[in-house]
């Protein structure tokens, strides 16, 4: 059980929660919380975060990316501890189970949720497989800001509201950029086994300085957008500016980063500080 537990990658998991958390304060902001849908999209979040980390496990494992250099955490499948036919069925179940949750969904707002639920799902196999893999060609970044931004926190919005607020548009962004950030670390931590396999993320085709760049420049626009919406009468938006000494820690921290423990920490850290910085976000604009 530990095996799939961490299969599961729970350190990741805070990018599914905090969309629909700040997407639900958003409906507060904006006419009312449904706390039937809002908890049906955080369990078919969770539930296509999962199956996506599946996905990610087995294709990687099957492109040879998750080699023995590899700095980050055992990967089941390339280490041999779970079969890529019991991945694949496992990430089937867990996609299965989303669009349960996505069916009552669409019972409740219709079936623009339907087209929603079924990129998702698209997207998180084809992050990693396919004949075009998303991460694999330098798209990953765009594929986590987008549907880990935007679609999380506008859906989560329009299945309690009807419509997607103007607001959500907003608070999508600092959201998208926290989530975008944990791939940064992964991707710079994975930066020499991913060239050697043809995986071309960010992190390659611009090297250490431009994953740096592109990190420090993720946690600013995070903080920049609450900034501004206080300045635009929500000043309780700009709670999260109280983590600002957190992300500034977390860039030193990048640019100092070598070892896979430091990195695998790092990942950690980020993936805390979107947490911290999503709840203090939601809060700022429920109330």
């Amino acid at each position: 059980m530990s095996v799939w537990i961490a299969a599961m990658r729970p350190k990741t998991l805070p990018a599914a929660v905090v969309p629909i958390v700040v997407g639900t304060a958003v409906a507060r902001a904006s006419g009312g919380v449904a706390w039937g849908p809002a908890l049906a999209a955080l369990a078919g979040a969770i539930a296509i975060q999962i199956g996506t980390n599946f996905a990610n496990d087995v294709f990687d494992a099957e492109k040879g990316a998750d080699g023995p250099d590899r700095l980050g955490p055992t990967r089941a499948v390339s280490a041999g501890l779970i079969s890529a036919g019991a991945m694949k069925r496992a990430m089937a179940l867990a996609f299965g189970v989303a669009c349960v949750f996505g069916v009552y969904l669409v019972t409740v707002a219709g079936w623009p949720i339907a087209a929603v639920g079924i990129a998702s799902v698209l997207a998180g196999i084809a992050y990693t497989g396919g004949p075009y893999p998303l991460g694999y060609n330098g798209l990953g970044d765009v594929f986590v800001m987008i549907f880990f931004g935007f679609v999380a926190v506008g859906g989560t919005a329009f299945v309690q509201l009807g419509h997607v607020p103007c607001l959500a548009w907003w608070a999508a962004v600092p959201v998208g950029a926290l989530a975008t950030a944990i791939i940064v670390v992964n991707n710079l931590r994975d930066r020499v086994g991913d060239e050697r396999v043809g995986k071309r993320t960010l992190a390659v085709r611009f090297g250490r300085e431009g994953a740096l760049v592109e990190y420090a420049a993720l946690l600013l626009v995070a903080y920049i957008v609450p900034a501004g919406l206080a300045l635009t009468g929500r000043p309780l938006a700009a709670l999260p500016l109280l983590t600002v000494p957190l992300a500034i820690s977390r860039v030193k921290r990048l640019v100092g980063a070598v070892t896979g423990d430091e990195f695998n920490g790092l990942l950690a850290a980020t993936g805390a500080l979107l947490a911290l910085h999503g709840l203090l976000f939601a809060v700022g604009l429920a109330l």
